[in-house]
């Protein structure tokens, strides 16, 4: 089995994590009517929420997180492989796990994955973000056999570091996945180019489900959810702002023939680098 139906689910999450979950529900029912069979959902599904004490006291345990709750449901209840992009998690001692989770159909937990590289900077239009003051950075990729393929795991900033998806690609890989929060600013600059080169360099399919328009909290997000096939070529594509529902069908075969193709993951050679 290589042929697959694939959907990225883009929100725009508000503060209210009751609210964002019914959003998911009804959009994960109607990309499971047009026969997705992998649905993935944003970075943050759960809440996109700038204020940290009411974030804080929103936050919850994984087993009793209501987005975790909803999406091992939703796996059940529609026979598919559910990947939350992420939500916050309460890890204790005031610090929190920005999470994602994939649950099979008979929506047990496959895996999680937490966000590794923190998205620490300073933006020319005076936004400024510091995820390291709230989130604690995960120390681990996750790679997941599936039917149709193997599944590799990242979260928004991290999409800025290759290293973290070639491991990935060198761990058998065939695709790649971003759900995302990206700025507006950043991802007007970056977004497509970004996801694209990450495709083409792996040799690898990628999805990437995003945050798109203005939130409660305040913040503007890019959108632009996309499906991207392993030579760079977009498959399917979000507009900038509101709920979407992208499907695509994707097939793990033709990883294969773009790595032969391009066999950049077996040309890579080690090299010392020296300053002169």
């Amino acid at each position: 089995m290589t042929k697959v139906k694939v959907a990225a689910v883009q929100m725009c999450s508000g503060v209210s994590v009751e609210k964002n979950v019914e959003r998911m529900h009804a959009l994960v029912a109607e990309a499971a009517a047009q026969g997705a069979t992998y649905v993935q959902t944003p970075e943050m599904t759960g809440a996109l929420q700038r204020d940290r004490a009411a974030l804080m006291a929103s936050l919850k345990p994984e087993a009793h997180d209501l987005v975790y709750r909803a999406a091992s449901e939703l796996a059940a209840r529609h026979s598919i492989y559910m990947h939350v992009g992420s939500t916050a998690i309460a890890l204790g001692s005031e610090k929190v796990a920005n999470r994602g989770f994939l649950f099979g159909p008979d929506g047990s937990l496959i895996t999680s994955y937490d966000k590794i590289h923190m998205f620490d900077v300073d933006l020319d239009n005076g936004e400024s973000w510091r995820e390291s003051r709230t989130y604690n950075p995960g120390a681990a990729a996750r790679v997941a056999q599936l039917p149709f393929g193997k599944l590799g795991f990242a979260v928004c900033y991290d999409v800025r570091f290759p290293q973290l998806f070639r491991a990935e690609a060198l761990a058998g890989a065939e695709i790649l996945t971003v759900p995302a929060a990206f700025t507006r600013q950043t991802g007007e600059a970056h977004w497509e180019i970004l996801l694209r080169a990450r495709a083409i360099e792996n040799g690898a399919f990628l999805i990437a489900a995003a945050q798109g328009g203005v939130h409660e909290d305040g913040r503007e997000t890019y959108g632009n959810s996309m499906i991207v096939n392993p030579w760079g070529q977009i498959l399917a594509r979000a507009g900038g702002a509101g709920e979407a529902v992208l499907v695509a069908e994707i097939d793990t075969a033709e990883v294969a023939a773009a790595r032969g193709k391009i066999p950049n993951l077996k040309n890579a050679r080690e090299f010392a680098v020296e300053t002169v």
